[in-house]
């Protein structure tokens, strides 16, 4: 079955940011057997004068599969890494979720996180409606918000940039389209304008590859690189994704 683990505030001004965390958690998380871990994705939220946060803002959505069976396990491992690894002074919330939970109300909490200043009291409220596991666990404990913003973000499929897939970081050089794909489980590659690109086509990957999420998909932006013939194709550079995903 599939589990979305959102997290939110688990960082100061001088620590590893949210997303460095949700890498260590879903790694330990496969190395202890518990799940398998598919992606990793940031998700911004809405800054405001009336919102205590870090730096950006942003939180943290972990996609898994695990059996039913465990989720007792899951949770605690994850309330467990949390409060050791989260920074002095943060306010580090939990959200864990099977997908058959995550209703409609809760993809517009996270769509609400985006424009409106949002509080604790109705994130649980709105958690506990859906049978949804929510916990704020450090601090003033207001990450709950930011943590099921995350889960409901990423289950509606349009929101949020791609911070970890097999091989992602660890992926250089020129490939097919098609190979890429496989290598890093992309659903597909186009450019800016929505067109897909043809899996022969030939494409460089230089480290900093940043899919998104569109239409459920975990999708690649692509674009013409200027006057090279060894491929056809190169990603759009971090300041687009960013301005698409923040």
């Amino acid at each position: 079955m599939y589990y979305y683990i959102g997290i939110d505030d688990t960082d100061n001004l001088e620590s590893r940011g949210t997303g460095h965390r949700a890498r260590q958690l879903g790694t330990g998380l496969q190395n202890a057997g518990i799940a398998r871990l598919i992606s990793i994705t940031r998700h911004q939220l809405l800054v405001h004068k009336d919102i205590p946060y870090t730096s950006h803002n942003s939180s943290a959505c972990l996609l898994i599969e695990c059996e039913p069976s465990v989720e007792p396990r899951l949770i605690a491992y994850c309330c467990e890494f949390l409060l050791r690894e989260s920074a002095p002074g943060s306010d580090a919330g939990l959200c864990v979720a099977s997908a058959q939970n995550i209703s409609v109300t809760i993809a517009n909490w996270g769509k609400n996180a985006k424009i409106k200043v949002l509080n604790k009291t109705l994130a649980h409220d709105t958690a506990q409606q859906s049978n949804i596991y929510l916990e704020g666990l450090t601090g003033e404990k207001i990450g709950v918000i930011g943590a099921l913003a995350a889960v409901g973000l990423r289950h509606a499929g349009n929101d949020g940039r791609v911070l970890w897939l097999p091989m992602l970081r660890e992926t250089e050089g020129i490939f097919s389209a098609l190979e890429l794909k496989k290598r890093l489980t992309l659903d597909r590659i186009c450019t800016r304008e929505g067109v897909e690109i043809q899996d022969t086509d030939t494409m460089m990957a230089d480290g900093w590859i940043r899919p998104v999420m569109r239409d459920n998909k975990i999708t690649l932006i692509v674009e013409k690189p200027e006057n090279h013939e060894k491929y056809e194709w190169q990603h759009v550079p971090k300041e687009y994704i960013k301005s698409i995903s923040n």
